[in-house]
C-alpha cells in the first residue's frame, strides 16, 4: 500500500453542519461510556459526506470530540482508502475497478476514457469537476467492467456507455445507476436461463393429494380420497 498523506492545501477550519452534528452525537451515543472513540470511523465518514474529503482541521475536531490524540484519528483517516485526503470533483468522484474480472472485461478502456477526459488519476481535473481513481475490487465482478461514481455502481460498461454517463454528470444530470445493458442485479445477460417454467416455483407442482385418514384399530383403512 502506498503512503497516504494529507493534501498540502488545507482549509483554515472545519465545523459540522447542524445535520451532521446531530448524526455525530447519535453515533457517539451508540457506544458505552469510555468507548466513544469507537465512533471515529462513522464520524470521519460524516466529515467526508459533508465536505467530499477529510481535511486536517476536521481530523482535529473529530479527535477533540472523541477525546483522542490527533495522531490516532490521523492514522485511521490515512489507513482506510475510502477516506479522500484532498478535495474531489464538484460533479463526481469516479472510481474505476481495475481488478482481474473487470480488467479482463474491458476496464482498461474505461481507464483510457478517464485519462483522456480528466488527466492523470488521483488528481482533480482542470475544471475542478471530476476526480478519478483506479481501485481494487468493488464486489460486482459478475457485472464487469464497472465503476463507482459518487455513491452508486455503474455496471456492464463499455467505453462508449461510460463516457456518456460521465458527460451526463458534467451536464448536471444524475444518470440512473445499475447495469448499462438492463441486467437485473447479477442475472445472466438476456435474462434468467433457469426456473423459467412457473410450475417450478408457483407451488402447483408440489401440491400433494389429500392423505388418507388413519384407520381405527381393528378396521380397514379408508380408501384415499381422489
Amino acid at each position: 500500500m502506498s503512503v497516504r498523506r494529507l493534501s498540502p492545501n488545507q482549509p483554515e477550519s472545519f465545523a459540522f453542519s447542524a445535520e451532521s452534528a446531530k448524526l455525530a452525537d447519535w453515533w457517539v451515543s451508540k457506544f458505552p461510556a469510555g468507548r466513544q472513540q469507537s465512533a471515529v470511523l462513522p464520524l470521519l465518514w460524516l466529515v467526508q459526506k459533508q465536505e467530499g474529503w477529510v481535511s486536517e482541521p476536521a481530523i482535529r475536531l473529530v479527535a477533540e470530540k472523541l477525546g483522542m490524540p490527533v495522531i490516532r484519528v490521523y492514522e485511521v483517516a490515512t489507513f482506510y482508502t475510502m477516506f479522500m485526503l484532498e478535495p474531489v470533483g464538484s460533479k463526481a468522484l469516479v472510481q474505476v475497478c481495475g481488478t482481474t474480472p473487470c480488467m479482463l472485461r474491458g476496464a482498461g478502456d474505461l481507464i483510457s476514457v478517464c485519462q483522456r477526459k480528466f488527466g492523470d488519476r488521483d488528481h482533480l481535473s482542470k475544471d475542478g469537476q471530476f476526480y478519478w481513481q483506479e481501485v481494487e475490487c468493488l464486489g460486482a465482478c459478475s457485472n464487469a467492467p464497472m465503476a463507482a461514481i459518487n455513491d452508486y455502481y455503474y455496471e456492464d460498461l463499455t467505453a462508449e456507455s461510460f463516457e456518456a454517463i460521465l458527460d451526463d454528470f458534467a451536464a448536471g444530470k444524475t444518470p440512473a445507476p445499475g447495469s448499462a445493458i438492463g441486467r437485473t442485479n447479477s442475472a445472466p445477460e438476456g435474462g434468467p436461463k433457469v426456473l423459467q417454467d412457473p410450475k417450478l416455483y408457483d407451488g402447483s407442482a408440489a401440491k400433494l393429494k389429500k392423505l388418507p385418514n388413519a384407520a381405527p384399530k381393528g378396521k380397514a383403512a379408508k380408501e384415499p380420497t381422489a
